[in-house]
């Protein structure tokens, strides 16, 4: 799908050869507002900060939701610098520093461990959720998070034993459970199942403990397809969610990130040589998986655009090709260094630019910078 108008003259405004990330944060609220509609009034949105975090980006969805999540100090850091009116933090593996910086930025904090709960204690306290890795509450997506082995919260039937613990901590208030489940979530029904029976879980989990029960948090997870452009169907999402019982004074929090980010960037790279090699097609970029790495994380081809560029500056041929499959290799010098296999083209031309949809979550964020040294991309927010 061609990107819009405003975005392909913002791409063609940079210098060549082009490589460049355009964010667009009108983009980013339209999103927002999208997602909040299809969850039950008064529910908090807050934006996972690791699907982007280009302080633009951060600013804008600190402002068009309702906080932000955070997962490590300087994710922390750039919530605070954005003016973030709430802030919960979670991850496994928190300092002793990252700990009382949240506490000293009035953060919530997602516990992981007992351990972790008990260095909080020393610190101070807060009131905390208990991230809690269910047997029974996988879904379908693309990363498991709990229902599976993982280091990601407290085993569930652990969880007596650490409340019981919590009780005895001073400054420790248990006030909810945080339940994240899966990463890219493409089944509405299946999500808002997930979501009602999180919080019947919740309300029965407080009941036998003797918790007051101020919170659900049922993390993010909602998704996009990479090779379409399918996205969760949030009317369906809406529907499923119409008939969720949360009891008064109880909040349901969500930590959207993909859904909020993917469809407001693009990534685009010039095309620096166009080879056959063994029968192939491969278009070399001046870019590449240092800059995008999530096609060769998650071994996918990400669909891209041919955007012509009609100045050459050279004063011999243009090497084209027309109606071949094309594989699109980057600048590094390993194999592995490729964003799509196979995809046909009408015509493409050295110098032309291939641009990439649904960038805007977990692209430049994953991916490993340094390697090889190459220069960073252009960065162009509108």
């Amino acid at each position: 799908m061609r990107p819009p108008e405003h975005v392909v003259a913002a791409l063609l405004a940079t210098a060549r050869p082009r490589c460049a990330y355009v964010y667009d944060t009108q983009a980013l609220r339209a999103l927002a507002a999208s997602v909040r509609s299809a969850l039950p009034a008064g529910t908090v949105v807050l934006y996972a900060v690791k699907a982007n975090g280009h302080p633009a980006v951060v600013r804008t969805l600190a402002e068009a939701c309702d906080g932000l999540e955070v997962a490590s100090g300087g994710e922390l850091d750039l919530a605070v610098t954005a003016g973030a009116r709430r802030i919960a933090f979670g991850g496994p593996a928190k300092t002793d520093a990252e700990l009382a910086a949240a506490v000293a930025a009035g953060a919530w904090i997602n516990v992981e461990s007992a351990h972790e709960m008990r260095r909080l204690a020393r610190i101070g306290g807060a009131t905390i959720s208990i991230r809690v890795n269910r047997a029974s509450a996988a879904l379908p997506g693309t990363l498991a998070m709990t229902g599976v082995p993982t280091p990601f919260g407290v085993d569930a039937a652990q969880l007596p034993e650490v409340l019981a613990l919590a009780a005895t901590l001073p400054g420790i208030r248990v006030a909810g459970f945080h339940l994240h489940a899966v990463s890219n979530d493409l089944d509405a029904p299946a999500h808002a199942a997930f979501i009602g029976d999180a919080i019947a879980w919740s309300v029965a989990m407080a009941d036998r403990h003797g918790i007051d029960l101020r919170a659900v948090n049922v993390g993010g997870g909602l998704g996009v397809d990479y090779l379409t452009d399918a996205t969760i169907d949030l009317d369906a999402l809406r529907t499923g969610l119409s008939t969720v019982d949360l009891p008064a004074g109880v909040e349901l929090i969500l930590e959207p990130g993909r859904i909020l980010a993917a469809d407001a960037g693009w990534y685009a790279a010039e095309v620096l040589d166009l080879k056959q090699t063994h029968g192939r097609w491969f278009a070399v970029l001046r870019g590449g998986t240092h800059h995008f790495r999530l096609p060769a994380a998650w071994g996918y081809s990400h669909p891209f655009t041919v955007l012509p560029v009609e100045a050459w500056p050279y004063p011999f041929g243009r090497t084209e090709v027309r109606g071949v499959p094309v594989d699109v290799a980057g600048e590094l010098c390993t194999p592995r260094d490729v964003l799509t296999r196979g995809q046909p083209v009408d015509r493409l031309r050295i110098g032309d630019v291939l641009v990439f949809g649904r960038a805007g979550a977990y692209g430049w964020d994953i991916s490993h910078h340094d390697f090889l040294r190459h220069p960073p991309p252009e960065f162009v927010i509108l």
